[in-house]
């Protein structure tokens, strides 16, 4: 409604109520906006009038009525209809049937409440403010129906939006609003808290006085800085952020203060430490937009400070946090330039980006440190502290590693202020990144097992680091450090890296008894891990850290030895080691310098020996009324306490020992005579000697055993009390034994008769007592309680007592066996007795014996004694099965020993019987879980060759449940290997591997399939192959003399796959599983010094084992045994399959691939073999092989193997020299490798020339072979002619040729020459050395003799396997875990050497030599030094969120926000369908500002060729999909919008691109890349456009000619600007 038409009505309207009523709408009715609006521009013209009139103005009667209907307007229209409007929000939310919400009505319904408020008093404004804050200060999650008569959080910000004009005159109420929206952001979400901030804060600043703006700014800043500082969560610091970038405008007015205008008291963020705090926490943000808003607050306050120029100095805690001096302003100005330059580079998150910056962290670490003479730092240290951070968050792990590789080399950290100040960040984020495994790979240039360049700063920079700080801190900041080790998860990697450094400071006080505390929990973190030698290695550093740095006079003895109870002796702790006898001089040293237990004046120091004995009295005393019950078995840690105590307390040369033992063996004596000891008493006494003895170990593997006086003495002393123990148990286990809880004390028992039989079998009288007497004994009681008939319900006291005896049985069999008992003592006769108890027990007297035979599950513990264990019935239902299985297996266990010493008779031991008991075992396997099925696979392993002839099926079921056992266990170490070996040695023996398909085929393709699986298995577990290629080489080829040995190498030739696959083993890790390995080899570096390697050493599972194995079995090998060559020849013939597969199947195949790795191991395992192999094979199959091989494109590493097999073999069969010749004259134009090949072998024909008869003769062939090569297109083949023809003349003077020596004139008479090429030769040398003299040409001629393949490399001399398996691969850059040191052949397998093969080189030129090859370019060095002054900056754009909007208007706001210019350029490539053409396209697309890019398949983005030629170009660029057969309704679309349909494409009447002109709205269609565009959409185009063309081929790339149009469209239309 105009102005005019207001005028006319209002002048013709006396009462204007009647007009606003007619205007008005009834409540809670839906108006039209045209009516809202009307009443709105009428009210606007009433207050224009009512200030313009004078006399209206000053009516107050009309004034009050006016007022009054403006208060009617405002409760009976607009507050009604806002409610119905919030209603309608949530009803379309909740996806009901309600009006969708009318933005434009909300906006006018706002505007007249606005207009209608700026009229009304103040408690009308109250009385809205009470309608709308409450609705503000609710949370978002509240519940709020659609039928309430509540205003929608939506609804109420636009209210206060108009409302804050009218309370520009009211500071109380303005305040309070302005509090309630602060208090409603930490609630709502991120849409509603921006709208908040742009609707009302910076519309309140916006109408506030200088004044009251300074109120509402000190409100808002100081209410987000207390929010943050309360709650210190990412979160609230992104939020925060985002509230003050947006008020930054007012918090930092730069261009009022540069103006003339008064400065308004306002706060001041240089002087605010929670401003900083929050800008840093900000810095570090995990998200990209809060990093940016933190880091512009600090340009714009960089910014202010520039502007006052004024001296600031924020100090907190004493510490400078910002610092702004008038006098050094050019000082921090590049300072904070340099700081902003360095996040900002850090944004991109590219490596190659981010190095460059890196000298510039230098500069800030400058102004971090203490500048005397400016009076103190000119930052605080925590603003460097942010950009490592910030680094180490980053996504690029190379950018990660660079942190930290910068941070460990920080010269700061050796300042005691710096050191201090970051000691919080050192605990913290620098902890944290250390997590990272990737960190700890090697650098560039360190060789395998060397430690890698991270560990190694990491142990300076703790050495620096806790050598800098305050002594008083010290110890804090280390407690700290631990409790983060302890806090969080950790790989083995990291953790022992960690606990390597922490071990290399200096002894110091720093651990009291909560250090010892938290290294415990550290020292468990190390037992999740299932890496082995990983977890020992970090056990033996954490153990050194404590033993460096506890303070002993605040720690007690009884603490420490808690503390070494969680030390495994299986893996660090044990008494052979270098670590043990520091831990006892460490006690020795300290003892009485430790914390006294007692306290006050009676607190003495103890001895570290009287606090053993004690602790021993201690532990062996139990409650005097605990005589009568029966307990379980007390738990094992307190034993390894006082067994541990008492072996670090002992003197080295056993003085004073019998003393410290005298209450153990006084009990111990006590046990078989007193019938009152409490059994708990007893128990202890067990298990404290049990870990004696174990701890000691076993006397036969104890090499220094008369030097070991602490263990001599121990067991004599032992010695002294073997009768009653053994009394003891002998009266214990006759049926004592009766509650659930007692099989675990029988196990006691058992592993401490045992112990006792191994450490005293050696013992005169001893053994001999055992057999005749003891061990008789206990098998008649043991076959006297499971002889006994049992009920139809047998009682718990029964069942008990039978699992223990068969236990006990298990282990007299094992004992038996290990001692080798004399065959006709009592204990033998007693033993073999158990054959007829198994067979005609009385369980099974009428019916065939069953060997699986279970034990029946009580049927209550009703019957118990009253004495009985207080859990028994609940145990009895959950342990019940363990009892049983571990009765199968103890039957099983006694079986397997009988069938062994040949106890089973005769007549049961023929087919019929042993496939009965065959059957029985392999139902125990389907039984009995894990490593309890050991006993039955050992039976089976026996039985096996007396059933595989006749019952191949049945055989092989036992194999095949085998491996199902072997695979179900593959989860549990423990199990795993056990069971493995237990397969290995049934599977794979000898009588099973000398199976042919004749014989058996069920076995034979049993045995394969397995096999098969089990390769597999090698590639996901390491050591898997190792136990099968160690059993298999010592059955084939046993080294000791053995009949069967002829007969157990045909098994090698039936099974030969086995042997192919050790030949060329091994795995291509991935990243993290290198690591790890190289880790393993680090550790194994560090010697036998290092008691992991001590206690871990035997069980290595080097991934290079099995090719050792293979080839000390082919070392071994006689040439002269006809059944041995023919294994030689067979395994030939397979490994030149798989050289020739690998060559068939990929054509090309890159450095250091599986592929590359296995060619590179089949030409090193030929090599070895060469020498045995004969000579007409050699000529029939290995010759033409390497001849062919030569004539493919190799890798350098198998190149060079070749061509050394080629010279040995023309060396030890010269005759074969004519198929080299025959080789030039082949057409080698399909490759130049061949040629170069035997170009090659020509430069080491001075090494067959000894051997050949005609030497001339082939002299003269090989020069005017290897001239001819001189002339060739191909500059590599001319390079390695020349080089040849250089060697080659060079031999002429040994041949008598004066013209051919190094010496001879250039002018010689060609005729004097041989053959009369004396003059040619020389020309081509002459013409050689002046063509290669300059440029690239004279590097690669250089480069070529000094390659170590010509230079060092003898053929002859340096044949050997330290060359072909470590210095070859070296040299030609195979990977480092390629290469296999001499050692290993020494140690790890039985190679045998010879003269014609020797282990070691005799010289040392060829090893010395350094990696190179003639091909490489020069590779240009960065200088470290070099500051760079220009820093590569990409655009970073920001992320678009506008996938409804139209691609238009994409891209008009991607231009804007980048900075470019934009087109409307559309491009329809629905008809081409080659990804690398749409990719490329893409590309050109979004680099020229295309506003969109048409698809016939979104599906393309995806295609990793369309990536490859986009690069992320599809980003930033709308994409459509239109299908082809859409493409006609498309073409009619965008013609209606007013596009001008362009066609790529060549007509009668197309024009050409030089003198077309593009309309600004073109759609550019290109056709397919075969057909072009179809007749049907040719007839919708409005022009077609062709490139003139010049040449004669018919047309360009589609990709090109889109490019060619897009640029001239790009050119003709944003060229200009």
């Amino acid at each position: 409604m105009s102005s005019f038409l207001l005028s006319a009505l209002l002048s013709q309207c006396p009462d204007i109520d009647n007009v606003l009523d007619m205007l008005c709408w009834p409540s809670y009715s839906w108006p039209e906006i045209e009516k809202v609006e009307s009443l709105s521009t009428l009210i606007e013209e009433l207050i224009k009038q009512s200030h313009s009139n004078v006399e209206v103005s000053q009516d107050s009667k009309t004034q009050e009525r006016f007022v009054c209907k403006m208060q009617s307007i405002i409760w009976d229209q607009c507050v009604p209809l806002l409610k119905m409007i919030s209603n309608a929000t949530l009803s379309s939310r909740e996806g009901g049937d309600a009006l969708n919400v009318n933005k434009e009505l909300l906006a006018a319904v706002c505007g007249l409440l606005g207009l209608c408020l700026s009229q009304s008093h103040t408690d009308t404004l109250e009385k809205m403010a009470s309608v709308v804050l409450p609705v503000l200060t609710g949370s978002e999650s509240d519940e709020r129906s659609a039928h309430t008569d509540e205003l929608d959080i939506d609804v109420a910000i636009e209210i206060m939006a108009v409302m804050l004009p009218s309370l520009s005159q009211n500071a109380a109420l303005t305040m309070k609003s302005l509090t309630c929206t602060l208090n409603a952001i930490k609630e709502l979400s991120d849409a509603r808290v921006s709208k908040v901030i742009v609707r009302v804060w910076l519309a309140c600043l916006r109408w506030s006085s200088a004044e009251r703006r300074a109120d509402a700014l000190q409100c808002v800043w100081g209410h987000v800085l207390r929010w943050h500082d309360g709650e210190d969560a990412e979160s609230v610091t992104s939020r925060a952020l985002l509230c003050l970038t947006a008020c930054s405008d007012y918090l930092f007015p730069l261009e009022e203060l540069l103006g003339d205008r008064p400065n308004v008291l306002r706060p001041d963020p240089r002087t605010s430490p929670a401003f900083f705090r929050l800008a840093q926490a900000g810095l570090t943000h995990r998200d990209g937009v809060s990093r940016k808003r933190a880091l512009y607050l600090m340009k714009m306050c960089v910014s202010l400070s520039e502007v006052l120029n004024t001296d600031v100095c924020m100090c907190e805690a004493d510490e400078v946090l910002y610092k702004w001096a008038p006098d050094q302003r050019m000082v921090f100005r590049k300072f904070w330039e340099d700081y902003a330059l360095v996040l900002e580079t850090l944004e991109e998150n590219q490596i190659h980006v981010v190095r460059p910056v890196l000298h510039r962290i230098d500069a800030l670490a400058e102004a971090t440190a203490t500048d005397h003479k400016a009076g103190g730092a000119h930052v605080h240290p925590s603003w460097l502290l942010c950009v490592y951070q910030r680094m180490f968050h980053s996504e690029n792990k190379a950018v990660m590693k660079d942190g930290v590789d910068h941070l460990l080399g920080l010269w700061l950290f050796q300042c005691p202020s710096f050191a201090l100040s970051a000691s919080k960040f050192v605990v913290g984020p620098f902890m944290d990144v250390l997590t990272e495994s990737s960190l700890y790979h090697r650098s560039p240039g360190q060789a395998v097992g060397d430690c890698p360049e991270l560990g190694l700063k990491l142990q300076n920079f703790m050495v620096t680091f806790f050598g800098s700080l305050p002594q008083e801190n010290q110890g804090a900041v280390l407690l700290q450090l631990l409790r983060r080790l302890a806090s969080r998860h950790w790989c083995a990697v990291p953790l022992f890296f960690v606990s390597q450094a922490l071990s290399r400071l200096s002894p110091r006080p720093l651990l009291d008894a909560d250090g010892l505390r938290v290294l415990r929990e550290v020292l468990s973190c190390t037992m999740i891990t299932h890496q082995v030698l990983l977890r020992a290695a970090t056990q033996c550093f954490l153990l050194h850290t404590a033993i460096c740095l506890t303070d002993v006079s605040v720690v007690s003895l009884e603490e420490v030895f808690a503390f070494l109870a969680h030390f495994r002796a299986d893996e660090s702790l044990r008494r052979d080691t270098k670590l043990w006898s520091e831990l006892h001089d460490w006690l020795l040293a300290n003892e009485a310098r430790f914390r006294p237990v007692g306290a006050g004046a009676d607190a003495t120091n103890q001895r570290v020996s009287a606090y053993s004995c004690e602790s021993l009295k201690a532990f062996l005393t139990v409650p005097a009324g605990s005589a009568g019950q029966a307990e379980g078995v007390p738990a094992t840690g307190g034993a390894e306490v006082v067994t541990r105590a008492l072996l670090l307390s002992a003197d080295p040369e056993g003085d004073g020992l019998e003393q410290l033992l005298l209450p153990l063996l006084d009990v111990l004596r006590r046990l078989s005579a007193s019938a009152y000891l409490p059994p708990r008493k007893a128990d202890k006494s067990l298990q404290v000697a049990l870990r004696l003895l174990q701890l000691l170990g076993p006397s036969s593997e104890r090499q220094a055993e008369t030097e070991d006086k602490v263990a001599v003495c121990v067991r004599r002393l032992l010695f002294g009390v073997v009768e009653p123990v053994q009394g003891f148990i002998l009266r214990r286990l006759n049926g004592e034994l009766e509650e659930l809880c007692d099989v675990d004390r029988a196990t006691l028992y058992h592993a401490v008769l045992a112990e006792l039989v191994k450490s005293y079998c050696n013992v005169p009288g001893y053994l001999s007592n055992l057999q005749n007497n003891y061990v008789s004994r206990l098998t008649a009681n043991c076959l006297r309680i499971l002889n006994a008939p049992s009920d139809q319900h047998p009682s718990l006291v029964e069942q008990v007592q039978k699992a223990v005896s068969m236990a006990t049985l298990a282990l007299l069999c094992e004992l038996a066996e290990h001692c080798s008992f004399d065959p006709q003592s009592e204990a033998m006769r007693s033993l073999r007795s158990l054959w007829t108890y198994f067979v005609w027990s009385p369980s099974s007297s009428s019916s065939p014996p069953c060997f699986t035979q279970t034990l029946q599950k009580p049927s209550s513990t009703s019957d118990a004694s009253p004495l009985s264990c207080p859990d028994d019935s609940a145990l009895l239902l959950r342990d019940w099965g363990r009892v049983a299985a571990h009765y199968v297996r103890d039957r099983w266990a006694c079986l397997s020993f009988l069938h062994r010493c040949g106890a089973a008779p005769a007549e049961m031991g023929g087919p019929p019987g042993s496939s009965a008991f065959f059957a029985d075992a392999i139902d125990a396997l389907t039984l009995l879980p894990g490593c309890l099925a050991l006993p039955a696979l050992d039976f089976i392993r026996v039985l096996l060759p007396q059933v595989a002839p006749h019952e191949g099926a049945l055989c092989a079921e036992a194999v095949a449940a085998s491996w199902r056992l072997v695979r179900a266990s593959s989860t549990n170490s423990h199990d795993f290997w056990p069971t493995l070996q237990a397969f290995v040695r049934l599977a794979f023996q000898r009588t099973t591997l000398e199976l042919t398909e004749a014989q058996s085929p069920e076995m034979v393709r049993c045995i394969r399939k397995v096999t098969g699986e089990l390769m597999e298995l090698t590639q996901v577990r390491s050591g898997v192959f190792n136990e099968l290629i160690q059993h298999c080489g010592h059955t084939w080829l046993p080294s000791e003399p053995n009949p069967h040995a002829r007969s157990a190498l045909r098994g090698a030739l039936n099974h030969l796959d086995v042997l192919v696959e050790a030949c060329i083993y091994g795995p291509v890790f991935r990243k993290d599983q290198r690591i790890v390995q190289e880790v393993q080899m680090y550790i194994q570096q560090l010697g036998e010094d290092f008691a992991a390697n001590v206690v871990i050493g035997s069980a290595t599972r080097d991934d290079q084992y099995p090719r050792l194995s293979a080839l000390a079995m082919l070392s071994r090998l006689d040439l002269n045994d006809d059944l041995q060559q023919d294994l030689m020849e067979q395994l030939v013939e397979r490994l030149l399959g798989k050289d020739e597969e690998i060559s068939k199947s990929k054509v090309r195949y890159y450095g250091n691939s599986m592929q590359h790795r296995v060619k590179n191991r089949v030409w090193q395992t030929l090599l070895v073999m060469l020498p045995k192999l004969r000579p007409g094979f050699v000529a029939s199959r290995i010759l033409p092989a390497a001849l062919q091989a030569a004539s493919r494109g190799n890798q350098p590493s198998v190149k060079y193997l070749i061509e050394w097999a080629l010279v040995l073999i023309l060396h030890f069969w010269p005759a074969l020299l004519h198929q080299l010749w025959a080789c030039f004259s082949t057409d080698h134009e399909k490759t130049k490798t061949s040629i170069c090949t035997f170009l090659s072998v020509l430069v080491h024909l001075g090494v067959l020339l000894p051997q050949l008869q005609n030497k001339e003769e082939q002299w003269r062939k090989a020069l005017e072979v290897v001239l001819l090569q001189c002339f060739s297109h191909i500059f590599s083949v001319r390079l390695y002619a020349l080089l040849a023809l250089k060697r080659l003349w060079a031999l002429g003077g040994q041949l008598g040729h004066d013209e051919a020596s190094p010496g001879a004139s250039p002018g010689a008479s060609p005729g004097a020459s041989p053959g009369g090429l004396g003059a040619a030769v020389q020309a081509c040398l002459h013409q050689a050395e002046i063509t290669q003299s300059t440029g690239n040409a004279m590097k690669n001629w250089s480069r070529i003799q000094e390659h170590f393949f010509f230079s060092a490399f003898h053929p002859l001399n340096d044949y050997s396997v330290e060359t072909i398996f470590h210095t070859f691969p070296r040299l030609s850059g195979l990977a480092d875990d390629e290469w296999i040191p001499v050692w290993k052949f020494e140690k790890l397998v039985d190679f045998c050497s010879h003269s014609s093969l020797p282990l070691r080189n005799a010289g040392t030129a060829l090893s010395e030599m350094q990696p190179g090859d003639w091909v490489q370019q020069d590779q240009g060095e960065l200088e470290q030094e070099e500051r760079w002054a220009d820093v590569q900056k990409k655009i970073a754009p920001w992320r678009l969120s506008v996938q409804e909007q139209e691609p238009e208007l994409m891209a008009q706001q991607r231009a804007a926000r980048l900075g470019k210019l934009a087109g409307a350029l559309l491009v329809v490539a629905s008809l081409i369908d080659k990804p690398t053409n749409l990719g490329g396209l893409c590309r050109t697309c979004e680099i020229f500002g295309a506003s969109a890019l048409v698809l016939d398949s979104l599906r393309h983005v995806g295609d990793k060729q369309f990536q490859a030629l986009s690069v992320s170009s599809d980003l930033w660029l709308p994409l459509l999909e239109v299908k082809p057969h859409d493409l006609a309704d498309f073409l009619q679309l965008k013609k209606k919008d007013g596009y001008c349909i362009v066609g790529v494409e060549q007509t009668a009447n197309s024009q050409s691109l030089q003198d077309y002109r593009f309309p600004e709205k073109t759609l550019l269609l290109l056709g397919n890349e075969r057909e072009g565009i179809p007749a049907n959409l040719l007839q919708l185009l409005d022009v077609c456009v062709e490139i003139p063309q010049q040449g004669v081929t018919r047309s360009l790339n589609v990709h090109v000619s889109a490019a060619l149009l897009v640029w001239e469209y790009t050119k003709q239309h944003l060229g200009s600007s």
